[in-house]
């Protein structure tokens, strides 16, 4: 079944990385009050139409499209961070040779 939906896509302000998708017109209307409270105010970041052939760096078009029409959005979280890179913000105790 073919599906395309108008999505437009809101930068959360609180957290990097973190992005709500949520039909444009609708806006974000459908999501709920918890949730924009924890979001921040939304920053516009783009508005594009979503096919089932859409790429999208951290989920499938389908998931997207699915969520969207069956919650109203559809929430990005901000990938998790690899111990190894959160050691490189570490502070060295000794030198290691």
């Amino acid at each position: 079944m073919k599906q395309h939906l108008i999505v437009q896509v809101f930068r959360s302000t609180k957290y990097d990385g973190m992005y709500l998708y949520v039909e444009k017109s609708k806006g974000l209307k459908d999501v709920p009050e918890e949730l924009m409270a924890r979001f921040g105010k939304g920053i516009s970041a783009m508005t594009m139409l979503l096919t089932n052939e859409s790429k999208l760096a951290r989920a499938t078009p389908e998931k997207v499209t699915s969520e969207i029409r069956e919650k109203g959005f559809y929430l990005q979280m901000p990938p998790a961070k690899e111990d190894y890179l959160l050691d490189l913000y570490k502070t060295p105790t000794q030198a290691v040779y």
